[in-house]
């Protein structure tokens, strides 16, 4: 498999992630303008169900669509430092792009930079807690031998964690700079943004240990 197949695969997955983050949060605020509950609801529910089919679809060829999950693979030694030096641009040029076109379908600016300011200790807590139980989730299917499983677990675990974190789960670097540029309901201001990536490196950083820690044996799980 060449590494631009997979290069390709997680620019059109992120993208497409993006779409469903940005887009489906244009829709909600459009069909349900009073209810912001019901609005996070919507967006919820599209992002973790659009996250499991991409990543059933492009799984067979590369399906991290994180700059955080593809970090962590280097570390683990499940992709090579030319692999990641590839990986992460795609994913965050495949969000980049994927803002830009939720933008246009809704009929708004290719690129309106966001102004909603996200910050504070509780909601940067909040995106370490999201990234560390993401990275868990994945490398807990991963090396314990069910690979099959992680796209109905990441989206579960999405959908969750749009609610139980406070700052919405956004735990992803290459998705938060995507969503500096649409000023919606997804967006967070630029000047907001490098804390959040800070943080989500920090929670990765966090959940490789655990990781590590509960499934020092890839493949089986110890008694």
């Amino acid at each position: 498999m060449t590494l631009l197949r997979r290069a390709v695969a997680e620019l059109v997955g992120t993208a497409f992630l993006v779409m469903a983050v940005v887009g489906s949060g244009i829709a909600a605020t459009r069909l349900s303008p009073d209810d912001v509950g019901l609005q996070l609801l919507e967006n919820s529910l599209v992002t973790g169900a659009a996250l499991a089919a991409l990543i059933l679809a492009l799984q067979p060829v590369s399906a991290a669509f994180n700059p955080v999950v593809t970090l962590v693979e280097r570390a683990l030694g499940l992709v090579t430092t030319r692999d990641a030096a590839t990986l992460i641009p795609a994913q965050i040029l495949g969000g980049a792009l994927g803002a830009v076109v939720a933008n246009l379908m809704f009929d708004l600016g290719a690129v309106t930079l966001s102004t909603h300011e996200r910050s504070g200790s509780g909601l940067w807590l909040g995106e370490v807690v999201a990234t560390l139980g993401l990275v868990v989730v994945i490398f807990g299917s991963v090396r314990s031998g069910r690979i099959d499983t992680i796209a109905y677990a990441v989206g579960g675990y999405i959908t969750a964690a749009y609610w139980f974190t406070s700052s919405t789960s956004f735990a992803n670097p290459a998705v938060t700079i995507a969503r500096t540029l649409s000023d919606t309901f997804a967006g967070i201001a630029p000047s907001s943004a490098p804390m959040f990536v800070l943080m989500q490196l920090l929670g990765g950083a966090l959940a490789l240990g655990l990781v590590r820690l509960l499934f020092p044996h890839p493949g089986r799980v110890d008694a």
